[in-house]
């Protein structure tokens, strides 16, 4: 999933990221108001974590844009601000957050609030997604097919996820690559193709069905993850 961090405090931003990198999140930085809403504006990101202080346009103002334009609406925003009293709180939730984080908070905590936003967009609301004998925790980072851990790189995590999140729906690779990949991403070579190869190749070696019949390919749009057929051919076996 995609994170932008729009934070003035550039320890902080830089801490945060690294964290949220770490989780296997793909993140891109903003240190001021207007950057943010350029980077809101021309990416397509899952989370926004916004600070309130911001030079050249507060915290408020730009979740009011963000969520003014329709075609960036459905992205969930989590304020992170020094700020406690109640009537801020309410300003921050009113002008269009989905959350609100007090600093200082812990980073177990950040993480989960994004993960429950994250369950939002999808019929899964479990931290643990799965479908016959594979399983994928979100909060641990791991898959494993019965007791098996298969070892995944984070984006390989980052694509199964997406894919997981989103069952027999059609994803492009355009969105895989806005999704799982950051702003440095070419948006022009077959880094998609290639990784869904790879987790294909992976899967597969625990379960047979898993790499072709699970994430099909949608010739001239995408992938799925074929939940559908994969609960069927469960049931046929």
């Amino acid at each position: 999933m995609r994170i932008l961090i729009v934070e003035d405090e550039e320890d902080l931003s830089r801490a945060l990221a690294k964290g949220l990198r770490r989780e296997g999140y793909a993140v891109d930085i903003a240190i001021d108001g207007l950057t943010g809403w350029e980077l809101a504006d021309t990416n397509d990101y899952d989370v926004i974590l916004l600070d309130i202080n911001l030079p050249e346009l507060d915290g408020i103002s730009l979740c009011q844009r963000i969520r003014q334009s329709s075609y960036h609406n459905d992205v969930f925003i989590l304020m992170l601000t020094a700020r406690n009293h109640p009537d801020e709180v309410e300003e921050g939730l009113d002008s269009g957050a989905d959350d609100y984080l007090r600093k200082p908070f812990m980073f177990n905590e950040l993480l989960a609030r994004i993960r429950a936003l994250l369950r939002r967009s999808s019929s899964v609301k479990s931290t643990v997604l799965q479908f016959n004998q594979l399983t994928l925790d979100l909060k641990t980072k791991e898959v494993r097919f019965e007791d098996v851990l298969i070892s995944l790189t984070k984006k390989e995590f980052g694509l199964l996820e997406y894919l997981m999140l989103h069952p027999d729906e059609i994803i492009s690779s355009e969105r895989l690559l806005e999704h799982v990949w950051d702003i440095h991403a070419d948006p022009l070579s077959s880094t998609v193709r290639v990784h869904i190869n790879s987790l294909r190749k992976k899967l597969s070696h625990h379960d047979p069905k898993a790499g072709e019949e699970y994430i099909q390919t949608v010739q001239g749009f995408g992938y799925k993850w074929a939940l559908s057929k994969a609960i069927k051919k469960e049931a046929m076996t």
